[in-house]
């Protein structure tokens, strides 16, 4: 569908001089398209992004302010005086920061300046959602039963729960990210849950107002890429699916979304249209749907949101129409009409993008930061296998932005052949240093319902099981950690060895000579699931040994090659031999292990060596954080699982909550305090 409206047509402005207002990948991304044609890139950086990818990439670059967001990337005076001393004739704001901030883009058009978005008015018609749900009521754009009212009365917003009926999710009004979200089943979780989307609102968006819906149970979460010029013309570039999701963040991304007929693919397009149409706008856009299916293959759908700006997951949509949406931006942003109409525009073949963050599956996800010390990037090929990301090998994942390392895309013929691909691009990839989703997403990619596009918002918590699979350590790659141990401890210089002069390191335990037997040592492995595991290695040559590991020897060869370990086991009671070569990289106390099967992760066992674990009764910070909330004090007499503070670490909020029942002795931070990874919080006293 193409509208087009009798608008006085727009002057045209060349961009000479593009200042990017993001940093890392997104900005990368924005300056890949606009050097393809010739403009001038300028990024920002923080103290923590002097070193950046993204400034290296830039034609130039300026300083913008310290590391934390709130002082640098989010200053708008600073970005505006930054723009003007450069010269720069538009801003893009990426995705993500500023990108839907109606007072930013305010102040850039006052300033004469060209920006790279949809105009102020509809960022501020679709920056509330409650304004929005009524636009689209009236733009006959379907929503989903609730109250997007202006009366805030927490007495009034419990009976429109009730009167929903359960479940409800209850949204922050400006939100957007999973922010200020929360799901209530029951009566009893109306009051929390109307406390904490009023303080995530109000910490992440300066606005506690809330509305309450409907939750649908099991819907999928499709899509639609809409794009309008300046003259009124307007197109969708067909759907993605975005169904598995976890915190509300996305994690996989597809298009087009499987087992979705054309009759919902037009439909739902349209709507999108009338949506764009709705508030007048220009340029890209996202227009979010709930969409249930049906037993007669003809869903319904409910309009969401409308993310006023490009998405994360816009790739996908590049990948099946061969268009490159910052390209189109630019160029809507210059004034001219939109390159292509409606019928010309068609689907070839199948794209998912996958998003590989720094974070701990098997500990809710919670972010990790640190160093990349090693980076093995999938084989790209381009139009088929693509990764945009802001950072490379040795780089520093910081507790100051998103964690998001790249974004991993592939393109198939069709929904098999891309599966098969991103199958094996993730198999290539590979991170140590830092815990990454990758394990997980390989794990996603091969449940039996995920190749069969049966998804929904609720697949990770339905495979579960599947997924966070903590206790699946191989014992192969047991033996390829002890192997490139004994490889490497006496190296020099050559690889990191394993053995330490550190009297409380568990290598340095050794003891070389056995009178008339060979030379022993005992090896202290801690599995992620807190399993001890410990190993008597007898050295029978130079690179063979016998391995006494839970009552049962093995005998190993190993050698290196191209950094890898190659190592051949046998087992003393069965005549079975295998060759295995497996990648192994060492970072501070932890131990990853690739290979052909996965992953496995080893840390070494200090326990032993007198080093003092947590405190009995103390609560550290998980990582560097902000306190945005103390819920006790000293002397307090607390229950095992109550709240005792709140912290925001990575865009997150993390409850701290008593491990068992006891007395608070001590409170170390107050609110607005800034807290370090390992920080003592609190003491406690047990009762």
């Amino acid at each position: 569908m193409t509208t087009t409206n009798t608008s006085p047509k727009p002057s045209l402005k060349k961009i000479a001089r593009l200042l990017i207002a993001n940093r890392g990948e997104i900005a990368i991304r924005i300056m890949q398209s606009a050097q393809k044609i010739g403009i001038h890139c300028i990024a920002l950086y923080s103290d923590a992004d002097k070193n950046a990818m993204h400034v290296k990439q830039a034609n130039e670059a300026w300083y913008i302010g310290a590391s934390p967001a709130k002082e640098s990337y989010l200053q708008v005076e600073k970005i505006l005086q930054v723009a003007k001393d450069a010269k720069a004739d538009a801003i893009h704001p990426g995705y993500g920061f500023l990108s839907e901030n109606a007072g930013f883009a305010q102040a850039i058009q006052e300033a004469g300046i060209i920006w790279v978005g949809p105009p102020v008015s509809a960022i501020k018609a679709m920056g509330s959602k409650s304004e929005s749900k009524t636009l689209m009521e009236k733009a006959s754009v379907p929503l989903v039963p609730g109250y997007h009212g202006d009366n805030q009365d927490e007495t009034f917003l419990s009976g429109q729960i009730k009167n929903i009926g359960f479940p409800v999710l209850i949204k922050a009004s400006a939100g957007g990210g999973g922010k200020g979200m929360r799901v209530v089943e029951n009566e009893s979780q109306i009051a929390a849950g109307i406390s904490a989307s009023k303080r995530e609102g109000l910490n992440s968006f300066g606005d506690d107002k809330l509305l309450v819906e409907k939750y649908i149970t099991r819907p999928r979460h499709v899509e639609i890429q809409v794009f309008m010029d300046q003259q009124g013309n307007g197109v969708y570039l067909f759907e993605r699916d975005c169904s598995i999701q976890r915190r509300h963040q996305k994690v996989v991304e597809e298009a087009p979304a499987p087992q979705f007929n054309e009759t919902d693919r037009t439909a739902m397009g349209k709507a999108a249209i009338q949506a764009a149409k709705a508030i007048d706008y220009e340029g890209a856009g996202t227009v979010e749907f709930l969409y249930e299916e049906s037993p007669n293959g003809s869903g319904t759908f409910y309009f969401m949101e409308m993310n006023t700006r490009l998405q994360v997951e816009h790739p996908v949509t590049e990948m099946i129409t061969g268009l490159d949406l910052v390209i189109w931006q630019l160029k809507v942003a210059q004034g001219e009409a939109l390159p292509l109409s409606q019928n010309q525009l068609s689907i070839n073949g199948h794209s998912m993008e996958v998003r590989i963050y720094a974070e701990d599956p098997d500990n809710e996800f919670l972010p990790t930061t640190g160093i990349l010390d090693f980076v093995a990037l999938p084989t790209l090929v381009e139009g088929k296998v693509r990764l945009d990301t802001g950072v490379k090998q040795g780089d520093a994942v910081s507790p100051y932005y998103d964690p998001m390392i790249s974004k991993l895309i592939v393109w198939g013929e069709d929904r098999q052949q891309c599966l098969s691909t991103l199958k094996q691009a993730l198999q290539e990839y590979q991170i140590a240093g830092v815990t990454t989703n990758l394990s997980f997403l390989r794990k996603v990619v091969n449940v039996e319902a995920f190749k069969q596009g049966n998804v929904s918002t609720q697949f990770i918590e339905e495979f579960n099981d599947q997924l966070l699979t903590t206790q699946d350590v191989k014992q192969h790659h047991l033996f390829a950690a002890i192997s490139h141990h004994m490889l490497t401890r006496n190296s020099q210089g050559k690889e990191q060895s394993l053995a330490s002069d550190d009297i409380n390191s568990p290598w340095h335990n050794v003891t070389a000579f056995r009178l008339n037997q060979p030379a022993r040592e005992i090896l202290n492995f801690k599995l992620k699931n807190e399993e001890a595991l410990c190993v008597s290695v007898d050295t029978t040559s130079e690179n063979s040994w016998n391995i006494l590991l839970q009552e049962q020897v093995y005998a190993i060869t190993a050698r290196l090659e191209s950094g890898q370990v190659q190592y051949e086991v046998s087992a003393s009671d069965n005549s079975s031999v295998s060759w295995h070569g497996a990648r192994v990289i060492r970072h501070d106390h932890k131990l990853w292990v690739y290979d052909a099967d996965g992953e496995s992760q080893f840390e070494f066992n200090r326990q032993d060596y007198n080093q003092l674990d947590e405190q009995q009764g103390s609560l550290k910070a998980p990582m560097n954080g902000t306190i945005i909330q103390v819920d006790s004090q000293a002397g307090q007499v607390v229950k095992a699982g109550d709240v005792l503070m709140i912290m925001e670490a990575m865009k997150m909020e993390h409850a701290i909550k008593a491990p068992e029942d006891g007395t608070v002795k001590e409170i170390s931070f107050k609110v607005g305090d800034l807290v370090d990874e390992g920080a003592l919080l609190l003491e406690m006293e047990e009762a």
